[in-house]
């Protein structure tokens, strides 16, 4: 197949790599424009562009596809479909109608539950079970398109949503390759999402970090990990920001929600509905990131601590 190819992050990295692994003609790779990172604010490629890049793909970055000369252009491109993931624009209907095979998107969930931005996050947050990536053909909605495949995975109790987006680019590759040779053939199923049966997975935002301890640690539990690596979980500990990274559920407890202690030089803290949990990594304000027992060394809790 003749494909353009629409991606931006890690996430679609793999499936880009999986058409040029199965021998498509990607023709053409759309991604969002350079971004300054670091320190230093250096002007960084997007990992599509650089993989792009590697194999001599053209590269365009448009700061907007509502555009008649782009999409003249990619008119002119004369594609077979438009392989779309994690690319961050939406795409007007002009473009939608250009390829005969459809414009084919890769999302990270298992639509209809989770349209939107930050689906592997939300499930996570939300404590489910299963998750997986969904191809469809695109629509003018958001992720409101016909399905055509699946792949189910269950998501580790203790999984955080980094690993979990590790795990499901892989899978969403996969199931590209797989998906488009059904298309070729003529025997890809189309089926409609079901109004009734989705929910809406919002961006991340800092504001989501800060830890209400009267939750029960099964559900801040589930916020760790579903704010690990950004913009990750956090409370106060005497006046500064202590950021946690993973965290163990593990017993009862009788002491105010919020309190930290310490017991055979492991970091706990007490949460809602009687619980407790263990703080297994974690960084303070100016510190670096390290295990709840080595915080321990620094910070001995003679007595419990109200974490804010």
């Amino acid at each position: 197949m003749r494909i353009v190819f629409m991606g931006t992050p890690d996430f679609a990295v793999p499936s880009l790599q999986s058409l040029v692994d199965a021998g498509h003609d990607v023709c053409a790779v759309f991604t969002q424009t350079d971004k300054p990172k670091g320190r230093g604010y250096t002007l960084t490629p997007p990992p599509v562009k650089e993989l792009a890049l590697k194999y001599q793909i053209p590269v365009y970055q448009p700061k907007t596809l509502r555009n008649a000369e782009i999409i003249e252009q990619i008119r002119g491109m004369r594609p077979d479909a438009i392989v779309v993931v994690a690319y961050g624009k939406i795409l007007p209907k002009e473009i939608l109608d250009i390829p005969p095979y459809g414009c084919i998107n890769v999302h990270a969930s298992l639509l209809p539950k989770y349209r939107g931005a930050a689906p592997i996050q939300w499930s996570v947050i939300n404590g489910e079970t299963e998750t997986g990536v969904t191809t469809m053909y695109m629509a003018e909605g958001i992720d409101t398109g016909d399905m055509i495949q699946q792949t189910v995975t269950k998501i580790d109790p203790d999984e955080t949503a980094g690993e979990l987006h590790d795990r499901l680019s892989v899978l969403g590759a996969e199931l590209l390759v797989k998906t488009l040779q059904a298309v070729l053939e003529g025997s890809a199923s189309r089926t409609s999402q079901s109004e009734e049966e989705t929910c809406y997975a919002p961006m991340l935002t800092k504001e989501l970090s800060h830890i209400d301890w009267s939750k029960s640690a099964r559900s801040i539990h589930n916020q760790v990990r579903g704010l690990s690596p950004w913009p990750v979980a956090s409370t106060v500990y005497n006046g500064k920001v202590l950021k946690i990274y993973r965290t163990r559920v593990v017993e009862h407890s009788e002491l105010e929600s919020g309190s930290a202690f310490s017991r055979d030089g492991l970091l706990y803290v007490s949460c809602g509905e009687n619980s407790t949990l263990e703080l297994l990594e974690v960084q303070l304000e100016g510190k670096k990131r390290m295990s709840g027992r080595d915080f321990l060394l620094g910070h001995p809790l003679k007595e419990p601590v109200l974490l804010q």
